[in-house]
């Protein structure tokens, strides 16, 4: 007995694929045996599992248990909800040893996919590629494991509302908020929280549909937070908060309409949290966040850490650096003062309303004041798989006597007198990445054609941009 995934399944941070042409029961069935078998050598047997809305998630989470079971592992079904529910399980129920959420993430409508946790950590990178040696040469432990259902939604809404806990009760019922869940799985946990808020509420799209029929839900596209940026300004409201197909990353607007991008999102909680610390903790934001972030977090008595990309690569960091929030420019925000460590965005949420009741300064505010930078949107574009990491070392090796500052963390960051700009590959698709930012039009540009010659010098040009 044995399983061989569909190599393009395999990813950097999870396993993901289209539901009847490179994912199904089978595949759900051989990561459930595969994991568990893992998880048992390590000395692990409990493993929590919830899924998201999408119309292929159940059968998949039935499949999915039955291997965990066959592999001797108890699998603990905490059902539908967002991706983070599931992180909260895994983290608060002392018992539980692992946790997958089945989630196609803001993909479209056809795909589905997998999140791991292995003992309190990301499972990815040699993790997945090792479920799938395993699971090709049929490396499983026989077992006859237990299924038990439980409901966490109720703890995991008290955890989050005990972020208001202290704050001046007034100032919160005064709040006036409008929500976007996109028809995405964070719909119904939303409609409890917001019952349980002080404030007005305006809430979007909460019932859950796998199809998506409102806007695709990834809030990091401008365009899917028009109708949010409509509700916003209909009913007057303070700022509006959107969430992606399985609630652990979140977008947001201001009373202006304004986007709110990842990194000054993280700008807003660095300085509530920085102003309630007497220490210099470590912040921590991806290569493609603004300069403004690392300026504004150094202002406000921080350490400011600039990281690779990629979800599952923060939340290790921050383990190592004992950091207390960090974020990227997808959306993804991790608190770990009161929290635990992982992104949820029901939880950033409810921080913004806190931040913006401990500052004293409305989000429209808080917006306002940072400084006006221009940067291009991330800009990526196909790029031969063979050439893609082998581009950027060439661009390293041609700049490495530079008078300009060369960040290598992940790809490469030139900072210069214009301002930076970035080229790095993606580890999840064949595509380069591109960035830059400057406080000129003019500087930009300047910047936009350091891109262009470096790609020339390897033989490649900037192309269309393509989706994620």
């Amino acid at each position: 007995m044995s399983h061989t995934f569909d190599p393009t399944v395999l990813r950097e941070y999870d396993i993901r694929g289209i539901i009847g042409e490179t994912l199904g029961p089978d595949d759900a069935r051989a990561i459930g045996r595969t994991f568990g078998s893992m998880l048992a050598e390590a000395g692990g047997r409990r493993v929590a599992v919830g899924y998201d809305g999408r119309v292929s998630s159940p059968m998949l989470e039935h499949a999915l248990v039955e291997g965990l079971t066959a592999a001797g592992c108890d699998a603990v079904r905490v059902g539908m909800g967002p991706t983070p529910m599931l992180y909260y399980a895994e983290a608060s129920e002392e018992e539980i040893d692992g946790g997958i959420q089945i989630t196609g993430s803001h993909n479209p409508a056809n795909y589905n996919g997998f999140k791991m946790v292995f003992q309190g950590r990301p499972f990815f990178g040699s993790d997945i590629q090792e479920l799938g040696r395993r699971s090709a040469a049929g490396e499983w432990a026989d077992g006859m494991g237990s299924v038990e259902t439980r409901d966490v939604m109720d703890a995991y809404l008290a955890k989050m509302l005990s972020a208001l806990d202290g704050i001046d009760a007034g100032t919160l019922a005064a709040m006036r908020v409008g929500w976007d869940a996109g028809n995405g799985a964070a719909g119904p946990a939303l409609e409890r929280l917001v019952a349980q808020l002080p404030g007005e509420h305006h809430l979007l799209y909460t019932e859950v549909d796998g199809n998506f029929p409102n806007h695709h839900p990834d809030p990091t596209v401008e365009a899917n937070l028009e109708d949010l940026r409509a509700l916003v300004a209909a009913k007057s409201l303070d700022f509006g908060v959107a969430f992606d197909g399985d609630g652990d990353r979140i977008g947001a607007i201001d009373g202006e309409g304004r986007v709110i991008w990842g990194d000054q999102l993280l700008m807003i909680y660095a300085e509530d949290l920085l102003a309630r610390r007497s220490d210099t903790p470590v912040i921590i934001a991806d290569v493609k966040a603004s300069r403004a972030l690392y300026d504004h977090v150094a202002a406000c008595g921080g350490e400011p850490l600039m990281w690779k990309t990629g979800h599952s690569l923060i939340k290790s960091k921050m383990k190592e650096t004992g950091s207390p929030l960090a974020g990227e420019m997808s959306g993804h925000v991790f608190f770990a003062d009161e929290y635990y460590g992982f992104d949820d965005a029901l939880y950033a949420g409810i921080r913004l309303i806190a931040a913006s009741a401990r500052l004293g300064k409305s989000v429209t505010e808080l917006r306002g004041a940072m400084p006006d930078m221009i940067n291009t949107p991330e800009m990526r574009f196909q790029v031969d798989e063979s050439r893609k990491f082998a581009a950027i070392e060439e661009v390293k090796e041609r700049l490495k006597d530079s008078p300009d500052e060369v960040n290598g963390t992940d790809g490469v960051r030139v900072t210069n007198a214009d301002g930076w700009w970035l080229l790095r590959a993606s580890n999840t698709q064949d595509v380069l990445v591109a960035r830059a930012e400057s406080e000129s039009e003019e500087g930009l540009a300047r910047l936009m054609a350091q891109i262009d010659q470096q790609l020339a010098l390897s033989g490649l040009e900037r192309g269309e941009s393509v989706g994620h």
